[in-house]
């Protein structure tokens, strides 16, 4: 839910805040004249991963990545069924528990640091990507047995994961090699002070009974965030409506819709997927159409998610407290760049002022254009949550004529994706091939492998999944699905990320064609790919996108930037029929219209923020009263009655819990990264590898602060921000903000 698209990196950290040991995979969350990558299936047997699928009566497919003569193995299937994934997930949880025992078993003045801590960081790294084997299916299967299945599997494992989190026995042998004095450095000595810390934050300090008590109330949580987001993903809202009930709505869009004729009238079945959704709501001149469509879609799983949230809320809260902290927000903000809840606040309570400045403005403009277009007598002098979409996209045509169905026509998916691998690989000093014979799970899906440009080294690859599907994870996405890190064997374990999104389908004579706000969006998924591609990090609980919470969406966002460069524009666009790029005086109103009601839209991304700080600061919450009070106090935009959009915001249960902030608070660090691109050029490979080197590189093996000094050369600062939403050279840009 950024300001204009949604996104993030996928988090499912299995028993509570930091389990590692059977995490299943990342809710939200990185090219050249060298020898090719070969990749062919193969069998991976016994000899290659020990113990591991011994269970398994079927092949394992698998990549054999050879590059000058060294083989790289990616240990992710796609292909087992309901039973298989149930037998996987049992013999990871046998496996993990035996190297638990072996460690818990250690006598005194025997402890190494083979023995005590790399144990356990080698079955982090085969339980993280192997994991994801049982878990993924759940989001991207057209299976509803393989979702169920995986569901029920993730279930497991996490009761699994908080009772391994528990084990007192496990944690007082770790601590008795740390009293060793054992002088670790770099990501050794991290991973050991953040394994510590894991235990400690786990409750394991406490008695015995209480431990037990904060053990019971974990699971309760994890069951109900993971039935929380299977609901999501299974839900299949939709309204019937005829021809005229969606007025205005481009026939380009309504060609995408499943119809059927009722005694000579054409229905439409309109989902509450995007690419459904959006359009409706931009394009549609009925107002009780819009307010239909906004009811349903607020009331997605309302009554099943509501309680569950609500119980969630409650139960992390109860938890906070048994650990020592005053609520659930300065348990997870200990983690995070910001620290307390109290300095979130302070942000926001900085940057609400120079917000609302701009968003008044806007909404001034706003009501009088839907004055003009209902009339006088039927205007209500307000902006509803049916309203905003629609007038947001008027302001843009009437301000500034531009059209969103012009645009999209200019960017069809298959020359986007080229001009934005093109201009990744660029950038970052990388080459991608595809690899069409690659094993995936749906016919849709493409993959490509990635080397380094210089040296020829095999880098990774990723998947992209980019259509809607019953049953697939709902929004815009990086999966994780393999960090890259050092195996058991010593060998490199290459990066694997899958970016699943739900752009719109082709039709019949046309392919997909993306609005620019897509085009964005798929600017910042990727960028959470490459992330995963170009981090080099020891262990895998360092691989990657695992870095602070609020950190991670900065790269990202930054990477966003290139969707409003001219000459990026130009080398991204292609009619579908014409085969030219966009013309220079659409370029120019695009660019001019970059922050249209961006006071409006930043507001949104405060009240989500502030939404998630507020219920992860209370004991109990009406999150649905909560919700819509604050909607309306912070965006100006009130509720559809009986709604409870809560019920549907994946983030409180996929990782983001107490973090939501973190998406305007990197946003800040990402703004002043760019401008050191704007400095050197857009496309200058020389800024773009010190980008790679110093906030890509590290993974989570350096804090996020440490990242941005080293690449900015200086703390960073908040003019580019200000000036990137238009306050710059304002009297509210005088004003600190709190960062």
């Amino acid at each position: 839910m950024r300001p204009r698209g949604s996104s993030s990196v996928r988090c499912s950290e299995l028993g509570g805040d930091n389990h590692h040991m059977l995490r299943a995979l990342v809710r939200p969350s990185l090219l050249i004249i060298t020898p090719k990558l070969t990749i062919q299936p193969r069998t991976l047997s016994q000899k290659v991963i020990p113990r591991l699928y011994s269970s398994l009566s079927t092949k394992i497919h698998d990549f054999n990545i050879m590059v000058k003569g060294t083989q790289y193995v990616n240990r992710l299937r796609f292909d087992l069924d309901a039973k298989q994934i149930g037998a996987l997930a049992e013999e990871l949880m046998k496996n993990t528990k035996k190297v638990y025992d072996q460690v818990a078993a250690i006598k005194p003045g025997e402890h190494t640091f083979e023995n005590t801590v790399k144990v356990i960081a080698d079955d982090e790294t085969d339980c993280d990507v192997l994991s994801s084997n049982v878990s993924f299916p759940g989001s991207v299967s057209t299976e509803k047995e393989i979702r169920d299945a995986a569901a029920e599997a993730e279930t497991k494992m996490s009761s699994f994961g908080i009772e391994m989190g528990m084990r007192v026995d496990v944690f007082k042998s770790v601590e008795a090699y740390e009293a060793t004095n054992p002088g670790l450095k770099g990501e050794d000595a991290r991973f050991l002070q953040r394994l510590l810390l894991d235990f400690k934050r786990a409750g394991l300090a406490l008695p015995e009974d209480q431990r037990e008590e904060l053990k019971a109330l974990k699971q309760r949580i994890s069951d109900a965030c993971i039935k929380f987001q299977q609901n999501l993903n299974e839900d299949v809202s939709h309204l019937w409506l005829s021809a005229s009930e969606l007025e205005g709505v481009p026939d380009a869009v309504l060609g995408g819709f499943v119809s059927e004729d009722r005694e000579g009238q054409t229905f439409y079945k309109v989902t509450m997927k995007y690419p459904d959704y959006m359009p409706s709501m931009k394009y549609c001149k009925v107002e009780e159409t819009r307010k239909k469509l906004d009811k349903c879609y607020g009331s997605r799983c309302l009554e099943a998610n509501t309680p569950l949230l609500e119980e969630i809320i409650h139960l992390r809260d109860k938890c906070a407290k048994m650990l020592g902290y005053k609520t659930h927000a300065h348990y997870v903000h200990e983690v995070r760049m910001a620290k307390t809840p109290e300095n979130v606040q302070d942000f926001y309570a900085s940057l609400r002022p120079k917000l609302e400045v701009l968003a008044k403005k806007e909404l001034a403009k706003i009501l009088d254009l839907k004055k003009r277009h209902v009339g006088a007598e039927k205007f209500d002098n307000k902006i509803n949550s049916w309203d905003f979409l629609y007038y947001d996209r008027l302001t843009n045509e009437e301000e500034y004529s531009i059209n969103d169905q012009e645009i999209s026509e200019y960017f069809p998916m298959e020359h986007v994706t080229n001009g934005i691998l093109e201009i990744y690989q660029t950038i970052l000093g990388l080459r991608f091939e595809l690899a069409p014979d690659a094993h995936v799970w749906h016919e849709d899906v493409v993959t490509y492998a990635v080397y380094d440009k210089a040296s020829g080294e095999a880098m990774g690859h990723f998947y992209l999944d980019m259509y809607p599907r019953e049953g697939k994870y709902g929004h815009a996405a990086a999966f994780p699905l393999q960090r890259g890190c050092e195996e058991r064997r010593g060998q490199y374990q290459l990066p694997t990320t899958a970016m699943v999104c739900n752009f719109s389908k082709p039709q019949p004579g046309k392919p997909s064609l993306l609005k620019h706000e897509e085009v964005e969006t798929y600017f910042h998924e990727f960028g959470h790919v490459m992330h995963g591609i170009c981090a080099r990090a020891k262990y895998s609980r360092f691989a990657g996108t695992s870095t602070e919470r609020d950190f991670v969406e900065c790269p990202s966002q930054m990477l966003e930037n290139w969707c409003w460069q001219k000459n990026v524009l130009v080398r991204l666009s292609s009619h579908y029929q014409t085969h030219k790029p966009l013309p220079e005086d659409l370029l120019n109103k695009m660019v001019a219209a970059k922050n249209a009601n961006s006071g409006l839209l930043h507001a949104r991304q405060v009240f989500y923020g502030i939404f998630d700080l507020t219920v992860h600061t209370q004991d109990k919450v009406d999150t649905a009263s909560t919700f819509n009070r604050l909607k309306e106090e912070i965006t100006y935009t009130g509720s559809n009655p009986g709604t409870n959009a809560a019920a549907s915001f994946g983030h409180l249960t996929g990782g983001y819990d107490a973090s939501y902030y973190g998406y305007l608070y990197s946003k800040v660090f990402s703004a002043d990264l760019f401008n050191s691109f704007k400095e050197g050029g857009v496309l200058s490979p020389e800024v773009g590898m010190r980008y790679r080197q110093h906030i890509l590189l590290p993974g989570g093996s350096v804090d996020g602060a440490d990242m941005l000094r080293n690449f900015l050369g200086r703390d960073p600062a908040l003019d580019p921000f200000l000036e990137s939403i238009g306050l710059a050279d304002t009297p509210e840009m005088a004003q600190p903000v709190k960062v």
